[in-house]
């Protein structure tokens, strides 16, 4: 069930990259809506699951949200230097390769946040292996987030790469590598089952993740070119989708 899921996500990366091709102006909304999945399997399933399969606490706080907290700070110094590296690498290209060259470490930037996400849409799948060892419901919820978040990664994967000078053909490449990703992070969690408590500190952790993706990437992203009700309107019934959707699992 978990690869099987997966290449639902891979289905739907290569979707992300496809709109991102040809998209028009309601991508704002897609976003918008893909934050609010995202909240809602954070607030609504996998907090709960994690504080029910970890209950240990660690210095007065439950340790499934000390990894909350350590996920998403963890994301944010990624990023950080990640952006820090591209304004660098901003520079560089501008004062020094004038002569011809300007665009080759550009494009390295672009291919190395393309890659990034590579390797993030490997965690991807591995945390729908991950919930559905933890049950079903968690399994089904976490899985409908991450094939939301999926579409928001193929389009910013091709994206990103085009962005960065890059070929069309280099960027459909970087594009198919990302919708194979969560297929073999899904299948590595075949190989072993997790022990409960390191379960609930996982999706403590991947929490934290998904938090840091909808809040300070994707909610951004949605409203920085259209920051209208309508967008918002779309967030609050992703949220409300969520709840929904975990209420009839229930």
């Amino acid at each position: 069930m978990p690869v099987l899921i997966a290449a639902g996500a891979f289905a739907m990366t290569l979707i992300g990259g496809l709109v991102a091709q040809r998209i028009g102006d309601r991508r704002h909304l897609v976003l918008g809506l893909a934050a609010g999945l995202m909240l809602g399997v954070v607030g609504f399933d996998l907090l709960p699951e994690a504080l029910r399969t970890q209950p240990h606490h660690v210095f007065g706080v439950p340790a499934a949200l000390l990894m909350f907290v350590a996920g998403f700070l963890a994301l944010h110094i990624v990023e950080r230097s990640v952006a820090i590296h591209r304004a660098h690498e901003g520079e560089y290209a501008q004062h020094t390769h004038g002569h011809g060259h300007a665009h080759d470490p550009v494009k390295g930037v672009g291919l190395a946040a393309a890659s990034a996400l590579v390797g993030h849409s490997v965690l991807d799948g591995f945390a729908i292996g991950a919930a559905f060892q933890a049950g079903n419901t968690v399994g089904s919820v976490v899985a409908i987030a991450v094939v939301a978040h999926d579409f928001a990664d193929g389009f910013n994967t091709y994206t990103i790469t085009r962005l960065y000078g890059n070929g069309q053909r280099r960027a459909q490449l970087l594009l198919g590598a990302d919708a194979l990703a969560p297929v073999v992070g899904a299948a590595i969690t075949l190989a072993f089952t997790i022990p409960p408590g390191a379960l609930g500190l996982y999706l403590g952790f991947f929490a934290g993740f998904l938090l840091y993706l909808a809040t300070s990437d994707i909610l951004p992203e949605a409203h920085s070119p259209h920051p209208s009700s309508t967008t918002l309107a779309f967030t609050v019934a992703g949220a409300a989708i969520m709840w929904l959707v975990i209420g009839l699992a229930d």
